[in-house]
Order: structure tokens, then C-alpha cells, then sequence
């Protein structure tokens, strides 16, 4: 089964969102993962000193079912940030031929910001921007197969 969860980006301030967030939703957060965390990816600028403490990703439980996530967006990955590009719909498939259909349904006709591959925080991950203009990730928890 699929989940389904939003995926916020921030300028720089997602450390400061997010713990505005846990006041008002209470939790602890899952995972805090800062672009300094990030090893050099091939074809990719490497992280300016002064990106290195912004958030790569956090996350943040509100039940069961439901996660709240978020980044900082930062030069080189990803266009910029600005009002109407600052989510995404997160989507969970459980295995990486549902995550493959799901991709190949979900991109045709759009566009593919990162295609289906192995991640270096061990998940099977793409990202795009629907026919509709949604921008969408999905993610598969290999670590957890």
C-alpha cells in the first residue's frame, strides 16, 4: 500500500519551521539530516560552506499514518525556491516495482526532476512534476525491506 504525505521546502529557514511545527504537533522528530551530511554525488555541485548546516531533510511524525517533512532548497538541487514550487506530494510505495509504475504512470506527459535510482541514505528514490504541474517524490525505505 502507498502513503501519502507533503514534502515542504523552505529558504534556508526549514531548522526554524520545523521546530515551530513540533510545538504546535508535539513528536519527536524521525530523522535531521543536514546537506553537510551529504557525500559528493557525481554531476552534482558540491554544498557551499554555507549550505552545509541547512537542512537536507527532516522529518517529523504527526501519527501512524502521517509524516510532515521538509528541506532546504539550495543552488544546484532543485530550482529555486518561491511561492507555489515549496511542496511536494511524498509518496511511499512498498516495493520498487510499485514505485516503477507509479513513476512511469505519474511522469508521462511530465517532467522528470531525478529518475527512479538507489540513494546513498538507502531508499529507492525520483522525483517529478506532474502533467498538472504537482510535484511528487517517491520514495521506497530499502533499509527497511
Amino acid at each position: 500500500m502507498t502513503t501519502a504525505n507533503v514534502y515542504l521546502n523552505f529558504n534556508g529557514n526549514c531548522r526554524d519551521a520545523f521546530k515551530f511545527y513540533q510545538e504546535a504537533f508535539g513528536g519527536e522528530f524521525q530523522d535531521v539530516s543536514p546537506f553537510a551530511d551529504m557525500p559528493p554525488q557525481e554531476g552534482m555541485p558540491p554544498i557551499a560552506d554555507e549550505d552545509k548546516d541547512k537542512l537536507m531533510h527532516i522529518s517529523l511524525p504527526l501519527s501512524e499514518n502521517s509524516v510532515l517533512m521538509g528541506c532546504d532548497m539550495i543552488d544546484g538541487f532543485g530550482p529555486p525556491h518561491q511561492p507555489g514550487n515549496n511542496f511536494a506530494i511524498s509518496l511511499g510505495p512498498s516495493t520498487k516495482e510499485e514505485a516503477d509504475k507509479i513513476f512511469k504512470s505519474l511522469s508521462h506527459e511530465g517532467e522528470v526532476t531525478m529518475p527512479m535510482e538507489d540513494t546513498f541514505w538507502g531508499s529507492y528514490f525520483g522525483s517529478l512534476t506532474d502533467k498538472f504541474g504537482i510535484s511528487r517524490m517517491i520514495n521506497v525505505d530499502m533499509q527497511g525491506a
